[in-house]
């Protein structure tokens, strides 16, 4: 038995450093330091809205977030408590965490959680004794750090910046109405026991000069942002854009790739591209790497198109030197780069670049391709016309966005806007633009969605496309049938009551984007429910993961990536980046044994999780039995992976032992495909 072990653990120790199912990681940045507290040796940093600590004894950092330690993302504020020995934490949504030094935290949820139609936006922090006062739209709260609660609440009216004590007196600093003051002994809950004393002091809330210095030479790891609201997976690389612009929403957010490695180490792509321009490089909405050359990637967004080479910027593209054109209305030249709305960009199989041209004047740059050669060239489609209600005038559509070619090679688009909730297909070869635009379902029943976020093609060939009311979905042999005629699938959920009656799949839920994993299972990402995994049967729903029952960063997933090699999920949300481990990859044709492995192997005796076994073929069927021949469990693949519970199949946890791994394809091929060694 000790020989075998050794043996696996000499050729298999790689495995362990793989993912466990079911784990969950982030990925944040901690570029833009706003607020510093120094906690005796311990410096704690506020940065692009995340914290760290930096221990100057052993010169140590450590990060904190929603898997290590804290209770909620996006922090907005901190303060250190001397006499509690505590760090204030306040985030966006108004939960508020006390950080201990030995890394434990209390969570104060009260001001989170109270309904209110005050302004309860929190300007600053100021600490004084073990209390801290929160200055807020309008008031003051104030905190019991040490016994972690919230003690009072004064309520004054106004806006108030900043909050100190000196004197025996409080402060409360106004832009609007000035600075009040009261006595600290008095009732500060009357509000006629605050009086106006001057006009507002000003306040300038500034890190000190010299930690701030000290945290520059710092480097606690992460991208240069926290915006994901584009990713793709190149070589196992994960590679990601920023900028937001969905349904007339523009966000103004800076221009950004950013591509995470193998080895969690992030590239930046160079950024100072508006001072090579002098316009703006911002809403940088996506981009799509050369099929032909890994290393050169053309990007999109508002101002136009970016090309880059390994990570350097080498050209773009705008009104003064393509036929992109600016957006309608834009009737200053020096804008017109500035709204160059390109949303989608894609390069087809043979290195041609096709980009989508949006709002423009008279639609005839709506569809545009930039070959190979260099050479231009646009595909006038008077469908992708409508009449702009403020202008009174013609153009094109107001957000054509994520192109994909499917695998017959037709190209498939939305408009994700108002103006005309649609969908696309367009023969390249042919210049035929098919437009769907009316969603009627299997029960005749009109889908009336206000925007068609995204689609996307399943493994079985039906198109998906999530829409603010739901996904549904074009089934492959639907695809050529006349749009007037085609009948779109909302998928049915039976309600198991015992009245024979279903519900739509998600019916009314804002889909913003959908990925397709190894074992063909859907996974939704929504404007404000979470993350969302549907079984293969398009029916079954195998996991609804929130910011509250996960450590999901938030309910706002603006975009998802899978890595079918790993089956790592990433989730670009509102607050930033996480990834989710699924027990899911891309199957193999052939099953053998020198690509299918498991993991964790061996299995160590403090080890209770799963273990996953991968390289398997679509669906494959699995047992795994002892050196006898004993059936220890049994199930199918989730694509090119099957997870064990390490339980026989009374649910008792197997003894010490080698472990066979028996597969078979659909077709019924089988054979043994891995051993499995096990130490209690």
């Amino acid at each position: 038995m000790k020989k075998i072990v050794v043996f696996l653990m000499m050729m298999m120790s790689a495995t362990m450093a793989m993912a466990q199912v079911g784990t969950w990681k982030t990925y944040l940045a901690y570029h833009d330091v706003t607020e510093i507290e120094k906690a005796g040796d311990i410096i704690y940093v506020l940065a692009s809205e995340n914290l760290y600590a930096y221990n100057t004894n052993d010169e140590s950092i450590q990060t904190y977030d929603k898997i290590n330690f804290l209770n909620d993302s996006k922090i907005i504020h901190i303060a250190w408590c001397q006499e509690a020995r505590r760090l204030v934490i306040v985030y966006s949504n108004y939960n508020i965490d006390l950080l201990n030094t030995d890394n434990t935290v209390v969570n104060i949820p009260d001001y989170n959680l109270k309904s209110t139609m005050l302004d309860k936006t929190v300007n600053s922090v100021y600490v004084n004794g073990s209390s801290a006062y929160l200055s807020t739209g309008f008031g003051i709260v104030r905190i019991n750090v040490k016994d972690a609660n919230i003690s009072e609440v004064y309520n004054l009216d106004i806006n108030v910046i900043n909050t100190f004590i000196k004197d025996g007196n409080i402060y409360a600093n106004s832009r609007e109405k000035g600075c009040y003051e009261a006595p600290l002994n008095s009732n500060l809950l009357d509000k006629a026991n605050w009086k106006w004393i001057t006009n507002f002091q000003g306040y300038q809330h500034q890190p000190d000069a010299d930690l701030l210095q000290l945290v520059s030479t710092l480097n606690p790891g992460g991208p240069k942002y926290n915006y994901f609201n584009f990713m793709n997976i190149r070589d196992n690389k994960l590679f990601s854009a920023g900028g937001y612009y969905r349904g007339g929403v523009i966000l103004n957010r800076p221009g950004c790739i950013q591509v995470l490695d193998e080895n969690d180490e992030w590239q930046i792509y160079q950024d100072n591209i508006a001072e090579l321009t002098n316009y703006r490089y911002v809403d940088l909405d996506g981009f799509d790497i050369d099929p032909l050359d890994n290393q050169h990637l053309i990007a999109y967004g508002r101002t136009g198109l970016y090309e880059f080479n390994n990570g350097v910027y080498t050209n773009s593209w705008n009104t003064g030197n393509s036929p992109i054109n600016t957006a309608l209305g834009i009737n200053n030249p020096a804008s017109y780069n500035n709204y160059c709305m390109t949303f989608a960009g894609k390069f087809d199989s043979e290195g041609n670049f096709w980009c989508l041209n949006s709002q423009t004047a008279d639609g005839k740059t709506a569809i545009l391709c930039l070959t190979k050669d260099g050479e231009w060239k646009a595909f006038p489609h008077q469908e992708l016309i409508v009449s702009d209600l403020q202008l009174r005038k013609p153009r094109s559509l107001g957000s054509m966005e994520n192109i994909n070619f499917d695998s017959t090679q037709r190209m498939w688009f939305v408009n994700n806007h108002w103006d005309l909730p649609s969908f696309y297909a367009y023969d390249t070869d042919a210049d035929q633009l098919t437009i769907y635009k009316k969603f009627i379902n299997e029960d005749g029943t009109e889908i009336e969605a206000n925007y068609i976020r995204c689609i996307t093609e399943d493994k079985d060939g039906n198109l998906w496309i999530g829409s603010d009311q739901g996904p549904f979905y074009l089934s492959k042999a639907d695809r050529d049938t006349d749009p007037d005629d085609v009948r779109f699938e909302q998928v049915k959920v039976p309600r198991n009551d015992g009245t024979n009656l279903a519900d739509y799949l998600l019916s009314g839920v804002d889909i913003q984007c959908i990925a397709i994993d190894g074992g063909n299972r859907k996974w939704f990402g929504t404007g404000n429910d979470g993350l969302y995994l549907i079984a293969n049967d398009n029916t079954t729903q195998i996991a609804h993961y929130t910011a509250e029952n996960s450590s999901l960063l938030s309910n706002t997933i603006e975009a998802l990536a899978i890595n079918n090699t790993t089956g790592q999920l990433y989730i670009g949300t509102d607050k930033g980046l996480c990834a989710f481990m699924t027990d899911a990859t891309q199957p193999t044709e052939t099953m053998q044994k020198d690509n299918v492995w498991a993991y964790p192997n061996p299995v160590q005796p403090n080890y209770n999780g799963p273990i996953t076994i991968v390289g398997l073929s679509y669906n494959a069927y699995v047992k795994i039995t002892t050196t006898n021949g004993s059936l220890v469990n049994e199930g199918q693949s989730s694509g090119g992976s099957y997870t064990w519970d390490g339980n026989d199949q009374d649910g008792r946890k197997v003894a010490s032992g080698v472990y066979v791994v028996h597969a078979a394809t659909e077709e019924g091929k089988k054979g043994v495909v891995c051993k499995i060694a096990v130490v209690r």
